[in-house]
């Protein structure tokens, strides 16, 4: 498994406890993000090394940068249709090209005119936001909100293939260290290293409302 990681215990005391932050592994060329999905479809695209065989590009498909959130969702692997976990680590500029484009999912008052302004900016970008409880090993829901984006369209399809430089399925290592978590054992779990992420456009930041420290 090519992603660092440190004891969860030892992350915490760095991290932010509340606002809006985009937590996340990365470096200059990518940043990676998760997903969970079926073995049909995470098998071949960590085999192949892009999303293909049962993948719908018909159909809006959800990264998440912050790999706790990503164990809440998916049960640390256990829900049905969601056991192959993959880190995919995505080229950096292509995940800010999504920050760039990213329209709320809900509408916002103090960003958009109106109701009409939001849903013809919806209709016009092919990424959604949505900003979520983060949330702890045991599933409890923090203070801190945890951003996830949802892709369509074309995007999703260079995504499928294009813009990604390699797919790990890592479902091996979350039922690792899902056993700890199962048998409360915090100080032994080990986690996807991980700080906030910051765009390298301030005004992308202002916009999505991304919490300074």
């Amino acid at each position: 498994m090519k992603l660092n990681t440190k004891l969860y215990k030892e992350q915490i005391k760095k991290w932010p406890q509340t606002g809006h932050h985009i937590m996340a592994q990365f470096d200059e060329e990518k940043v990676i993000v998760y997903q969970s999905y079926r073995p049909e479809i995470g098998k071949f695209a960590a085999k192949n090394q892009f999303f293909g065989g049962a993948f719908s590009l018909n159909r809006m498909t959800w990264i998440k940068p912050n790999f706790l959130w990503m164990m809440y969702r998916n049960g640390w692997g256990v829900k049905e249709g969601q056991e192959v976990v993959l880190a995919i680590h995505l080229k950096r500029e292509v995940f800010e090209r999504y920050l760039h484009d990213a329209v709320y999912s809900s509408y916002q008052a103090d960003i958009y005119n109106d109701r009409d302004d939001w849903q013809n900016a919806v209709q016009n970008s092919n990424i959604r936001l949505q900003w979520d409880p983060d949330h702890d090993p045991y599933g409890t829901k923090l203070e801190r909100r945890a951003i996830q984006l949802g892709i369509r369209n074309e995007d999703i399809k260079k995504y499928a293939k294009d813009d990604i430089l390699e797919i790990e399925d890592i479902s091996a290592f979350v039922r690792e260290q899902h056993q700890y978590v199962l048998n409360h054992e915090l100080d032994k779990l080990i986690v996807p290293l991980e700080r906030p992420y910051l765009p390298k456009d301030k005004s992308v930041s202002d916009r999505l409302k991304i919490s300074v420290l």
